[in-house]
């Protein structure tokens, strides 16, 4: 009978237990995990079991595979897909797959910090008013028909917007599906008189221009900070006011000519208090400039 000397016993333990198997209810227990999941990741291929029955499809799992389920464990832990973890599986380097993740984090970080800073601007007013949210999105690529003109006052958009439809109605224009009428205010600077307006209308196609209006198609606006106002034209000031406080707070500057889109107003709301509207001012965001 040959007798085994303290160190082969041990190394015949060790690889007993390398080679021990284990049924997948017992191998769930063991990593604090549920059948289902060791079934899930069986299907994707990133942990399959060692040995199946075929008698009773009962599998089995070694205990070499510990350390790969906890490996899977960390790594879904840190936000990796499926997909990212079959890839360190298939050989690629973990250092570019992580690093990859790392920039992926640390973008959402910054989207959260935005999200947070917006919080914190509505936490900061005196009476917070979340039926008017200040959003910042993009302005789609939209092709119009214009009428540029110098009026002595706001009220003169009354008369400037009616002339406009006249004019498309003479030429043969269609309105966009997607109705977006709104002006643009061509200098610079608050001006209650003397105003320099360009009013649009989103048409379907170009036509000809004509000595009272022009048609352009203007480029898609990447970010814009908008607000919805609601009521009389004469209290824009308070959106004003409300979107450029934004607008500082939130790391923005102004990088293009405010737009006011009409939705509802006199030509469809008897009362003044039922007319909408939204301020649309195209942003960006400000870059740190380092002092040499």
């Amino acid at each position: 009978m040959k007798v085994l000397n303290m160190n082969q016993q041990h190394k015949a333990c060790e690889e007993r237990e390398q080679t021990r198997l284990y049924r997948i209810g017992m191998f769930a227990n063991m990593n604090r995990v549920s059948i289902k999941t060791l079934r899930y990741y069986d299907e994707q291929d990133l942990l399959k079991p060692i040995y199946v029955d075929e008698e009773n499809g009962y599998r089995y799992y070694a205990a070499a595979q510990i350390a790969d389920m906890h490996r899977i464990l960390a790594l879904r832990n840190m936000g990796f897909s499926m997909e990212d973890i079959r890839s360190m599986q298939n050989g690629e380097e973990e250092k570019s797959i992580l690093q990859r993740k790392r920039q992926e984090i640390l973008k959402e970080i910054s989207v959260l910090t935005a999200k947070l800073a917006q919080i914190e601007s509505y936490l900061s007013r005196e009476g917070i008013n979340l039926a008017a949210p200040i959003l910042v999105k993009r302005l789609p690529e939209v092709t119009v028909c214009t009428m540029e003109r110098r009026i002595k006052s706001y009220d003169g958009l009354f008369e400037l917007m009616p002339e406009l439809g006249v004019e498309m109605e003479r030429l043969g224009c269609e309105c966009a599906e997607s109705d977006y009428c709104f002006t643009h205010y061509l200098e610079p600077g608050e001006k209650s008189e003397d105003i320099l307006v360009e009013v649009c209308q989103a048409v379907t196609e170009k036509k000809q221009d004509s000595a009272k209006v022009k048609f352009k198609t203007l480029s898609d606006i990447p970010e814009a900070a908008c607000i919805f106002h609601k009521g009389s034209y004469t209290t824009f000031y308070k959106s004003y006011a409300a979107v450029l406080k934004f607008i500082e707070e939130n790391g923005y500057e102004i990088c293009g000519n405010i737009r006011e889109s009409y939705i509802d107003g006199v030509w469809n709301k008897e009362k003044e208090e039922e007319w909408l509207s939204e301020i649309q001012i195209p942003v960006k965001k400000l870059t740190d400039k380092r002092k040499d």
